[in-house]
């Protein structure tokens, strides 16, 4: 995989992982589901913008992301548990020592992985101190991203990267989470 589209591919993977690893077994049932369409925008990278539609299960220590293209079909599936993280797509296998390697990786931006499933959930991440939103706007601030729940109640969230370059993450959160 190479170029625009391999790029495209991957980023997607890393995001709906959170977001975008090696799992054994499916996630059991009971593990939260998420499902909606997500983008991904790195300023002044074209080539690292993905849209894409998701399905996220379990949590940041194990759980699988599929995310598919405009027409429904699978563009790029990942997986993790302790100690490995598998991303699929196109036919080839990246394997990672966890989830954050392989967001680094396919992002080549470093992205908090495990505060995303808290903020997909409309929520702080209890792992790191959070405050209020500096400019007085709806959600709250954490590991230097500005998380806007303005329009949560319509399963929309922004979470903005403050510092250079800006990453933009937007997620509409369709089953599931809210």
């Amino acid at each position: 995989m190479s170029g625009r589209h391999g790029v495209r591919a991957r980023l997607g993977a890393l995001l709906a992982a959170a977001v975008l690893a090696g799992c054994a077994s499916a996630p059991p049932s009971t593990t939260p589901l998420l499902s909606g369409r997500l983008s991904v925008r790195v300023d002044g990278q074209p080539d690292k913008s993905v849209s894409a539609g998701f399905e996220l299960a379990g949590t940041a220590e194990r759980g699988s992301l599929l995310l598919t293209g405009p027409l429904g079909t699978s563009a790029a599936q990942a997986t993790w548990q302790p100690g490995e993280a598998l991303l699929m797509s196109g036919g080839a296998t990246q394997r990672h020592p966890d989830l954050d390697s392989l967001g680094q990786a396919a992002l080549g931006e470093a992205l908090p992985m495990a505060a995303f499933f808290d903020w997909l959930h409309g929520r702080a991440w209890a792992g790191a101190p959070s405050q209020p939103r500096s400019d007085g706007g709806t959600g709250f601030e954490q590991l230097g991203w500005r998380i806007d729940l303005a329009r949560w109640g319509d399963g929309l969230l922004d979470a903005v990267r403050l510092a250079p370059p800006v990453v933009t993450v937007r997620a509409r959160v369709e089953g599931g989470g809210r």
